[in-house]
Parts: structure tokens; sequence; C-alpha cells
């Protein structure tokens, strides 16, 4: 076995907090994992340092982000006018478009070295789905995926009735990732009136507690996630 593999990994709820905040230092970790990574570039295999794992959880204040090859024109209000709903814009660095991030939202963040689990940047985002799919499911609703889109959807086999409830915008460097999912819960769709959601135009946002018909607990939901994204990853939490 590899000396370097380590799967164990150290959940950190952050609880609401600012983007940026939570940006920084998720880029910290990032970076952290990286440095090792080039270090044990030069050493033997006996000298190999592993690399550690994060799974982070939180909320964010009213806030749109864009990433890296997403379209400004997706926001629909101007730039100016965000104080007025309460919401910050940042332009980040993952993949992926516009999207939406507020309170009642869970947003998950793996700062993992995948070559400690596998190396499939594909297998890694049907996992990250399939931890919500599952979770859905938990709570009698059945969600799946849509060929060509990335994220967690309702309705999949009607064109005029889809429906996200789950988004996913990573970035990956040398097999390290960053950036996650954010799973509606009970987050304010009306903010998603103000921008082309990932840059999808014909599809609709919704919510578990606008599946559900009320509100969810959120700490049961933390929980749920929790054990299906350890499951699934084969993580050992610390």
């Amino acid at each position: 076995m590899n000396a370097r593999i380590n799967t164990e990994t150290k959940f950190i709820d952050l609880g609401l907090i600012d983007y940026k905040e939570a940006w920084d230092y998720q880029a910290s970790l990032f970076n952290e994992i990286l440095e090792i990574k080039a270090s044990n570039r030069s050493k033997s295999d006996t000298d190999q340092q592993v690399t550690n794992n994060y799974l982070l959880f939180c909320e964010h204040p009213h806030v749109y982000t864009l990433g890296k090859s997403g379209d400004e024109n997706n926001l629909l209000l101007k730039q100016d006018d965000l104080a007025k709903i309460q919401a910050t814009y940042y332009h980040i660095t993952r993949g992926g478009d516009i999207t939406y991030h507020g309170p009642g939202q869970l947003v998950v963040y793996p700062v993992i070295d995948m070559e400690n689990f596998f190396t499939d940047i594909h297998k890694y985002m049907r996992l990250l789905e399939e931890a919500v799919i599952l979770t859905c499911a938990d709570y009698g609703i059945k969600s799946g995926r849509i060929n060509g889109l990335t994220g967690v959807w309702l309705d999949i086999d009607d064109e005029k009735k889809a429906r996200k409830i789950c988004a996913l915008g990573v970035k990956t460097s040398r097999w390290v990732t960053m950036h996650g999912l954010a799973f509606n819960v009970n987050a304010d769709l009306a903010y998603f009136k103000h921008i082309v959601p990932c840059g999808i135009d014909d599809k609709a946002v919704t919510s578990l507690e606008v599946e559900l018909g009320q509100k969810v607990n959120m700490n049961d939901i933390r929980l749920k996630m929790k054990e299906h994204l350890t499951s699934l990853f084969g993580m050992h939490l610390i």
C-alpha cells in the first residue's frame, strides 16, 4: 500500500460564516495539502508525509458566486443593487456558472487529496451528487441526474417540471479538491430570481422545504449528509 494514503478526514462545521472567510479558510487547507504533495516529490518512499483531508459544512449569508467560466450577464441585477437585498457577490475559482448561497442551504466543501481515495474526477462529482440523492430519499423525495447537467434534480424525466435541488462546482489541482455542493434545504428561493442559476434559464430551482411543505431540521440534514458522504468515499472521520 502507498505509504501516503490516508483516509482519515477531519470534519469541521463552520456554522453560518461569511463566504469570503470560508473561501480563504478552504484555500489555506487546499494550499497546505498541495505544499505537502510538492515536498513529497523530492522524498523517498519511506519519508513521504501523509496528506490531510477535510470535510467542511457551513451556511452562508446571502451571496452570489460566479465560476471562472461563468457569464456575468447571468446576474440579473446591477452589483450596486446587491446591498438592497443584503447580498454580496464574488467571482471565484471553481468551475460552473453563477449560483446563490444563503441561510437554510447546506454547503459542503470537501478539501481532500483524491489520491487518498481514488483518482477520478467524474466519480468524485457523481459521489457528491449521490450523497444528496440518498439524503433526499431519506425524506421520501426521489431525485437524480440529468445527462449533460451537473447537480441533483427532481422530475428528471419531465423537461417542463425538472427542477434543481443541489448545485455543484469544484476546483481540483494535482488531485486536491476545494469548493463543492450547495443543497437547498430551507433556502429562500426568491434570491434565485436575481440570477440565471448555473447559466440554465429553462429549469426551476426547489428545496426540501418546498417539496415537503414544511421546514426541515438542518441538524438532521447535516447528520444524514455526513453519514452518506463518509460511507460513499470510505472516509474515516476524526
